[in-house]
């Protein structure tokens, strides 16, 4: 939204916006609008929603309007060479990190769950494959120590709709040159599904933080006590000599949850349990408790 927001006020002719199809969502199943279809309509767009890009249809669709740029913003479909050799100039691809490091579909969450200090955006020209097209412009971006993945998401998204626009102009002076990509530097950053939110407690107290903030809010961390379900939602590494094994609740005060990991403890200070509320752990623990000894897993 912030990419289509800045064309759309800095002057550039949008003709189309093409966006996922409306799809049930929560409990009820309601049927929502995607966001991008919704801020489009509001900015007066002609918005498309095709179930695929397969065959002629939509190829003839965009091929009538002779665009000069498709630009591609997390859109989550890989498009056909038949598709990007469409507009006049080329098809350009926002992508949340500095390329070739963690191509694919997760490059936020993989870049804080993995520890690192730095990412950027890079805008690219558009290929066949998975993000290895030549690399136009990028900008670097820090990854602060309370980063999670939605407001580092966030960041990157205000900074990609910029570095577009710095992308255009550039192309429109023509002082820009595309880059090829280093491959063998190349990363990957897979597809997050709702089982890999699972906590291994073997890991060390730090990556496990870690885990947690590129895991916020989805798919979530969680781990289980009995057979219920717990979604850590913060927590923050504490050094600590252990001798409990890993994922043993650890003896601390009354309104402290602290768990034992391989290398230190994991101090938990925000939960969400059973009745589904996001609590503080002192909160929670007060109407769930969880007595030194007890084993999550």
């Amino acid at each position: 939204m912030p990419t289509l927001q800045a064309l759309f006020q800095n002057g550039y002719h949008v003709p189309l916006v093409v966006t996922q199809p409306d799809r049930p969502k929560g409990r009820g199943r309601k049927t929502v609008a995607p966001p991008v279809k919704t801020k489009a309509l509001e900015l007066g767009l002609k918005v498309l929603q095709p179930s695929t890009l397969k065959g002629e249809k939509f190829s003839v669709q965009v091929q009538q309007l002779q665009p000069d740029f498709l630009v591609v913003v997390a859109f989550g479909h890989i498009l056909a060479g038949n598709i990007l050799q469409l507009p006049k100039v080329g098809t350009i691809n926002i992508h949340a990190s500095l390329l070739p490091k963690y191509r694919g579909p997760a490059p936020v969450q993989w870049a804080i769950i993995n520890g690192e200090s730095q990412t950027g955006i890079t805008t690219m020209l558009m290929d066949t494959g998975v993000d290895t097209g030549d690399i136009l412009l990028t900008q670097k971006e820090s990854i602060f120590a309370e980063d999670t993945a939605e407001t580092l998401h966030d960041r990157l998204a205000q900074s990609g709709a910029k570095l577009l626009l710095k992308t255009l102009e550039a192309y429109a002076n023509e002082t820009i040159r595309p880059i090829p990509q280093d491959h063998s530097s190349a990363t990957y950053a897979p597809l997050l599904k709702k089982q890999d939110g699972h906590i291994r407690w073997y890991e060390t107290a730090d990556k496990l933080a870690a885990f947690i903030r590129g895991m916020t809010p989805w798919p979530g961390a969680f781990t289980y006590h009995s057979k219920n379900r717990l979604k850590i939602l913060k927590a923050a590494a504490i050094p600590q000599k252990i001798t409990e094994p890993a994922g043993t609740v650890l003896k601390a005060f009354p309104d402290e949850l602290h768990v034992a990991t391989t290398t230190g403890a994991l101090s938990i200070l925000e939960i969400q349990g059973p009745s589904g509320k996001r609590l503080s752990i002192a909160d929670f623990l007060r109407g769930y408790p969880l007595p030194v000894g007890t084993l999550l897993r």
